[in-house]
């Protein structure tokens, strides 16, 4: 049984749980996975799978791609990513990966690009103070200093300033799983996850 899965964000919406409370939920096209390669030690030095996820049209696929899947026997896939596996786990090209694999978990870690927003300053994109709003003040939304005098003459690596927000892989951990949808391949995580409405994310079992 694999521990990750590719799906699909659908959007946001709530459930009632067991105990009458709103829950605000993700929901989640998760799968069905293809399994299209599969890495062993002996030959790639490391035990992995590929799998492959999403509709693509055969005209799409380019000629090296075509091959590889080709090769595979299957069909072409969307999008491909390669997962870790230990040694006793046994896998085979075709096999599929499905929600159902998912239906005793209680918590997962979804990762995704999450949203870009483009250029922000230091307010907006570490939560720096502003300074003074008064007409006389000169500092009002820049960043102020960023390094020292003659020693070390330098800017250090990693000062937070002003540059592009979002658009950048995040994971968030521990989601509680809120329901398993078998028949139409949906997963309903508590929270939210990143991305928009229709981002690839990666779902692994905590």
């Amino acid at each position: 049984m694999a521990n990750t899965i590719l799906g699909r964000k659908i959007g946001m919406t709530q459930v009632w749980n067991e105990n009458d409370e709103i829950v605000p939920v993700t929901v989640i096209q998760a799968g069905p996975c293809t399994v299209a390669q599969v890495k062993t030690k002996e030959t790639d030095g490391y035990n992995a799978i590929q799998i492959g996820f999403g509709d693509i049209k055969e005209a799409k696929v380019n000629k090296p791609m075509a091959g590889h899947f080709k090769k595979a026997g299957i069909t072409p896939t969307r999008y491909l990513r390669e997962v870790r596996t230990s040694e006793d786990e046994q896998f085979n090209v075709g096999d599929q990966i499905t929600v159902s694999d998912f239906s005793e978990s209680k918590k997962v870690h979804v990762s995704g690009i999450s949203k870009g927003k483009g250029f922000a300053g230091t307010i907006k994109r570490h939560g720096f103070g502003s300074g003074p709003s008064g007409h006389g003040s000169h500092f009002h939304r820049t960043p102020g200093s960023i390094g020292q005098c003659a020693s070390p003459a330098r800017v250090f690596k990693g000062v937070r300033m002003a540059g592009q927000m979002g658009n950048d892989r995040v994971t968030v951990r521990n989601l509680a799983l809120v329901k398993v949808d078998e028949e139409q391949n949906l997963i309903l995580v508590k929270g939210a996850v990143p991305g928009g409405s229709g981002a690839l994310v990666t779902i692994r079992m905590a």
